[in-house]
């Protein structure tokens, strides 16, 4: 199948993750689908060279490795730990063939309130990453997650946060991650959105819908593209206006999904895709 409305599409490996790497590669082949986001832990399995040649061997385009980050510690070990991981991701994106390492930042450290403290030790360990990533032809994206996530896993919880952030490096070293899932509550997203479309720091566009009620532990309640309350498609018009012309990832966190057959369920968001926000 080569549908050119399907063009800019990518399947986060996480949306279908059921499916084995040589089985997500042959389905996307199947479907014409030719962008692919990919995790870390699947392809370390795989092996990242193994995976690189898969990929590379179908045509499939790697549109964006997660994860990188976690740098908010306050231990010297720990944060030695993660400068360390992170590199090794800096690594494996470039083996892999992306451009793009999605950073979750991190949350607060145990007993700490200092989210201006751990924010900064985030800028710390892009001082040395960002210059490392940009020789492996390798670009950051600080993902910020909805602010739910703030004391554990982000403490950037808003485009303007990420924004403050990579304005201190160079655009071709470090910009972020627009996840509908994670800012389509936020107001001021759609001029943040302008503001980094200017600069040349939108690295990755994602989708996912929201839906309620979230299911206990909210890390697996992203929607299918259609079935919850945001306007897919407006937000697309967003990023477009700001000059993003790269492709769309969509990242699933699901139960219901991952239960599912799932190359019945790529063939149905690459459906959706076309359906709720192309169309």
């Amino acid at each position: 199948m080569n549908n050119p409305d399907l063009a800019r599409f990518s399947i986060n490996q996480m949306t279908v993750r059921q499916l084995s790497l040589p089985e997500l590669v042959i389905a996307c082949v199947e479907l014409g689908v030719r962008g692919v986001g990919l995790w870390r832990e699947p392809v370390q399995a795989y092996g990242v060279e193994a995976a690189a040649g898969l990929v590379r061997d179908a045509g499939l385009t790697v549109t964006t490795l997660c994860r990188g980050g976690f740098l908010t510690a306050t231990d010297p070990v720990e944060r030695a730990e993660a400068l360390g991981d992170n590199h090794a991701a800096i690594d494996e994106a470039a083996t892999l063939g992306t451009d793009t390492l999605v950073l979750v930042s991190g949350g607060l450290p145990i007993g700490s309130k200092d989210m201006h403290g751990a924010r900064e030790r985030i800028a710390d360990a892009l001082s040395v990453l960002a210059p490392y990533a940009a020789e492996r032809g390798v670009r950051l994206a600080i993902e910020p997650l909805h602010p739910m996530y703030a004391s554990d896993r982000c403490v950037v919880s808003t485009l303007a946060q990420a924004l403050d952030l990579a304005e201190r490096f160079p655009a071709h070293q470090v910009g972020v991650a627009v996840d509908t899932y994670h800012v389509w509550w936020d107001d001021r997203a759609p001029e943040q959105i302008a503001r980094a479309g200017a600069a040349g720091r939108i690295h990755t566009f994602q989708l996912a819908d929201w839906t309620t009620p979230l299911p206990e532990g909210v890390l697996t309640g992203r929607g299918q593209v259609g079935d919850g309350a945001i306007d897919l498609r407006q937000w697309k018009g967003h990023v477009d206006a700001a000059g993003y012309t790269g492709p769309i990832e969509v990242e699933l966190f699901n139960e219901e999904l991952w239960a599912r057959d799932g190359r019945e369920v790529l063939a149905e968001t690459a459906d959706r895709f076309l359906t709720h926000v192309i169309k």
